[in-house]
């Protein structure tokens, strides 16, 4: 069984028995995809909103507007389909400022990425009509997600909590 390791601006594919993980998730947020029939499964480790924030950039795996769409492609061309992905999701912590920015609902301050990372995320995942099934998201903590398409568990780990099972 291989770990697969994601980057930060990146997307990987795996099958059983190899599994994904992603590190460093603050504001970012990690995006796991699974065709429960096929157990293909994605992970994507995205670091802003939108592409429209960066034009002239040439990584589409930074934005959860490309990112997304780019995974479910990958993992169309393996055999899953989209019609049965699921989603599950961590990140999108406040680091930075105030802890008591992370509850606030000014989505446009610019201290708040992460609640914008992860509205983005919902955003395009709901408009490719993929469900999300799990989530641990915003607060004001780092994560390391791990994510195993055999069983379709997404390990969620961060430091002084308790290890979440999603």
């Amino acid at each position: 069984m291989g770990t697969i390791i994601v980057g930060i601006s990146d997307l990987k594919l795996a099958t059983p028995p190899d599994t994904l993980v992603t590190y460093a998730l603050g504001s970012c947020v990690g995006i796991c995809l699974l065709d429960p029939a096929t157990r293909i499964g994605g992970l994507a480790h995205v670091m802003l909103p939108s592409i429209k924030v960066s034009p002239g950039d040439t990584n589409i795996m930074k934005f959860a507007d490309t990112a997304i769409p780019e995974m479910v492609k990958k993992m169309e061309q393996l055999g899953a389909f989209r019609s049965r992905m699921t989603a599950k999701i961590a990140g999108g912590a406040q680091m930075f400022g105030s802890p008591a920015l992370a509850s606030t609902s000014n989505p446009s301050d610019i201290w708040q990425i992460g609640q914008r990372n992860v509205a983005a995320v919902v955003a395009t995942l709901q408009a490719l009509a993929i469900p999300i099934v799990a989530k641990d998201v915003l607060e004001n903590y780092g994560r390391t997600v791990l994510f195993d398409p055999a069983t379709g568990i997404m390990t969620v780990k961060a430091l002084n909590k308790t290890v979440k099972e999603l």
